[in-house]
């Protein structure tokens, strides 16, 4: 088979992973698990090999003179890349020209090679071996026209580049999301490589719109102790930290003090002293009051943090040794390193909860989806974000922190506590609390939590009690019954409730409000029409008795999309804000889920035919069978009914049922058809099986689904 075997001073997982998606249609591949480009992480990156397997790719990562001999001995490979040659780990090698031959013998004996021929250091070190190889030349050059591909024109705009290249005498252009010049490089690199591999131009072309970041995620943990963790674990430069730190600072929380744990830094085009000293001012300047640094340069130029609380460690091994959980508190804390310094060490000590099972939060497709609805609206038009049952299981501060970022107007919770809970952790935008029921009115007041008003009763024990705390003309949002028949003020009450508000100023209307019933049932809308006209006949009667503007807002997520010409003065967006589709006429296609689930194998064995596997013995094999064992159960929110085959998880690309009963902390599934091992990853909802597939099972709607994760799974959230 091809084995693709790359080196280099940085790009390797990049390029290894751009192959993979590029490729993944015409190969069954096998690739490097992350960075295992180690003496260590490339053998076990080999033993994922088997008799499946038509394409290998390897990353292989050296730190000083003859650790290439052992890799390239190992992973033979057939096709050689250099992504290229920098300063970046040095201090294993007398000079550059030593590292580049160190680095170049992944080359011997390949057929092709493919590299960059305008980096005069990498074609120097590789002009000898073409002499006495018979591999075959790819470079690339965006100067030299003899070489294979020659780069004639890169087009940038804001958020992708257009590079136009010439192969064997032809212009093709291919369309990349990227703009960075070292994304850009990958990418050509990439190019290359599937010319080697015969890939058609037009395919090139096509593959090329589709790829995606790789590793970029900025993750948000619960940490230890009332902490928050960050972690950037993408790359380790200096541009890179100054959009690490806002974003640290947009989700701190005020209880908690600032810290950094800082890897040491990729080599920039100044200074080694220079750097350190834009790093401190650069700390200072976003009031950073603690810094771990860790790594030798952290140590050897720690002297400019001295305005700092500043601690250095030669490597992670002696922080893990001196420090412990206890160390930290109340702090949110950025991790930083780049993968080489497995700062994954760092995570597992300050991650509150190590179950297993995970649900990822998309704080990106948040923020699109966002966009999506708001392009339904007026520029006059306000928003409410639903963050009400903890933000539909997602974790409602995170939510909020991200739609308060995107330009939200108002935030809307169920419960007082959770309105509570986010003013508590910084979130300062208005918030209506939907949930009638009030029994702390000073923790309502005192925390500014706007409350719904249905009944004359309950309104008149808020002017009483907001009478008690001093409150004046406190906002408050009245609720009206249209149709929905629950709560809310009918035409026949609205006379008694002005004559109440008017003969008071303790509390002030601020909106005016309903929901539709119906909104996602067009067979129906006659009803909503209904619903709509007595809205606007209420709150007419309403406005007219008050000199100040109250707003009105009555459209849910389907109403945005199906009655654009009813926004009123405000709309609420509810679960479309986290990609769940309420119609299926491809008017919300363009939503992305944000929520995913994921658990992991714990077990494999095989049974006989016959054998049967859990509680009640419900689960009878038919054939000779694979059956894993998952780490999440009932007490997870994965639901007894998903149980004895009603419903799959995605591993490895195929669907594994269920089998026999669902437990309360593990599950069956049968993984005969699947590559599947110990320790891999499930899906149990997200990208490959939609939210919506298990409502279906379960007889409900994906609401339901969402909120019925438990507290005990941990969220981890992220953004690119």
């Amino acid at each position: 088979i091809p084995v693709i075997g790359i080196t280099g001073s940085r790009g390797k997982t990049t390029v290894k992973e751009w192959l993979n998606q590029l490729l993944s249609d015409d190969y069954k591949i096998v690739r490097s698990p992350r960075s295992y480009n180690s003496q260590i992480g490339v053998p076990l990156s080999l033993w994922d090999i088997d008799t499946n397997t038509t394409l290998a790719i390897i990353e292989a990562g050296i730190s000083t003179t003859g650790e290439m001999d052992n890799l390239q001995a190992m992973i033979r490979p057939t096709i050689g890349v250099i992504t290229n040659i920098g300063s970046e780990h040095n201090d294993g090698f007398a000079s550059m020209d030593e590292k580049a031959q160190e680095k170049a013998k992944i080359l011997n004996s390949c057929e092709s090679i493919v590299y960059c021929a305008d980096d005069p250091l990498v074609t120097a070190t590789i002009r000898p071996l073409l002499e006495v190889d018979v591999a075959h030349e790819y470079a690339w050059s965006t100067t030299d026209a003899s070489r294979s591909v020659l780069v004639t024109n890169v087009e940038k705009d804001t958020k992708e580049s257009r590079i136009t290249y010439k192969y064997e005498g032809e212009a093709h252009t291919i369309t990349v999301p990227f703009t960075a010049d070292r994304d850009l490089e990958n990418v050509v690199t990439c190019l290359v490589v599937m010319i080697v591999l015969g890939v058609k131009q037009d395919v090139i072309a096509q593959r090329m719109t589709t790829l995606t970041p790789v590793g970029t995620r900025i993750n948000v943990i619960e940490g230890v102790n009332n902490c928050t963790v960050i972690a950037d674990g993408y790359t380790s430069d200096y541009n890179s930290l100054t959009p690490a730190l806002d974003f640290m600072i947009r989700r701190s929380n005020p209880d908690q003090s600032n810290t950094v744990i800082l890897s040491d830094l990729m080599p920039e085009a100044f200074s080694a002293d220079e750097l350190y000293i834009r790093v401190s001012e650069l700390l200072k300047s976003k009031h950073i009051k603690h810094l771990i640094g860790i790594g030798p340069d952290m140590c050897r130029y720690g002297r400019y943090f001295s305005s700092i609380n500043a601690q250095f460690y030669a490597s992670v091994a002696e922080f893990l040794d001196k420090k412990s959980t206890g160390d930290f508190e109340d702090e949110t804390i950025l991790v930083k390193g780049a993968p080489e310094f497995e700062f994954e060490q760092i995570l597992n000590l300050l991650e509150a909860k190590q179950h297993q099972t995970v649900e990822e939060v998309d704080l990106n497709a948040l923020a699109h989806n966002f966009k999506f609805f708001r392009s339904f609206l007026k520029p006059e038009t306000k928003a409410v974000g639903m963050v009400k049952a903890s933000g539909y299981g997602a974790g409602s501060y995170e939510i909020a922190k991200t739609l308060q970022d995107a330009g939200c107007d108002y935030l809307a919770v169920a419960v007082q506590d959770e309105g509570v809970d986010l003013r508590k952790a910084g979130i300062t935008m208005p918030i209506i609390v939907l949930n009638p029921s009030v029994v702390n009115y000073k923790a309502m007041f005192t925390h500014h939590l706007e409350p719904e008003v249905y009944s004359i009763e309950e309104c008149s024990e808020l002017i009483k009690e907001g009478a008690k705390y001093g409150a004046h003309e406190f906002p408050v949002h009245i609720k009206l019954d249209t149709g929905m028949h629950r709560l809310g003020f009918t035409k026949e009450q609205i006379p008694a409730l002005i004559k109440l508000l008017k003969s008071q100023s303790v509390i002030k209307p601020a909106s005016m409000f309903s929901h539709l019933c119906v909104a996602d049932e067009p067979a129906q809308d006659a009803y909503t029409m209904q619903q709509f006209a007595y809205f606007e006949e209420c709150t007419a009667m309403i406005q007219a008795e008050f000199s100040h503007y109250i707003i009105r807002h009555i459209l849910n997520t389907t109403g945005i999309v199906r009655f654009p010409d009813k926004q009123f003065d405000m709309v609420r967006i509810g679960i479309g804000l986290y990609g769940i589709k309420t119609m299926f006429d491809h008017s919300e296609d363009a939503l992305k889920p944000v929520s995913s689930l994921h658990s992991v194998v714990i077990s494999i064995k095989e049974w006989p035919e016959g054998t049967t596997i859990g509680y009640g013995r419900h689960g009878v094999l038919h054939r000779p069978s694979r059956i894993a064992t998952v780490t999440i159960g009932y007490a997870d929110g994965f639901d007894r009914h998903f149980g004895n085959g009603h419903t799959n998880m995605w591993v490895n690309g195929t669907l594994c049922p269920t089998v026999g009963n669902v437990c309360m902390d593990a599950v069956m599934i049968d993984v005969t058809d699947a590559q599947c091992e110990v320790g891999d990853i499930v899906e149990i909802f997200g990208e490959h099986i939609p939210v919506e597939a298990l409502s279906e099972v379960r007889g409900t709607i994906p609401y339901e689904i969402l909120t019925s994760v438990s507290p005990r799974v941990k969220r981890v959230y992220y953004r690119e």
